[in-house]
């Protein structure tokens, strides 16, 4: 059975499953007092366990969002690498292999600084990065950061 299979009804898929148990770790780390580097240590870790094709991507993408927006706090979110900023994520990275999806995406939550009119988006689907898109990336981060 695949860690991606979906779930049926009212039970939770292998990968629900291990995000729930993330999450749980992750509160358990906070309430404890995380350490900024053991946050830093836990990104690191959650891209270093992803396959090769996620890794390499996920791995620049880290570069590019810490070095756009230093003043976020990197940190797992349901696993998967985030970014906060006072506390509350602000951009997680979803891979691709996290929940059996053909592309990663850059998820935006609530604090981000996006908002244009009445409607905007908040995910993007990255596949590959070139140079513009390394950089468009960057300046979406940055904005988004405020």
């Amino acid at each position: 059975m695949s860690a991606a299979k979906k779930s049926t009804g009212n039970v939770l898929s292998d990968a629900e499953k291990s995000a729930m148990k993330a999450t749980v770790a992750e509160r358990r780390a906070a309430a404890k007092g995380a350490k900024a580097e053991d946050e830093v240590k836990g990104v690191l870790d959650a891209i270093a366990r992803m396959d090769d094709g996620d890794r390499a991507l996920c791995g620049r993408l880290h570069e590019i969002i810490t070095s756009a927006a230093p003043e976020l706090a990197p940190r797992t979110w349901y696993g998967m690498p985030a970014y906060a900023k006072d506390g509350k994520v602000l951009l997680a990275v979803k891979n691709s292999g996290k929940f059996g999806q053909r592309y990663t995406s850059l998820e935006f939550q609530d604090v981000a600084q996006l908002d244009d009119g009445s409607m905007w988006p908040v995910a993007w689907a990255v596949t590959t990065l070139t140079k513009a898109g390394e950089k468009d990336v960057a300046a979406l981060v940055r904005r988004a950061a405020g």
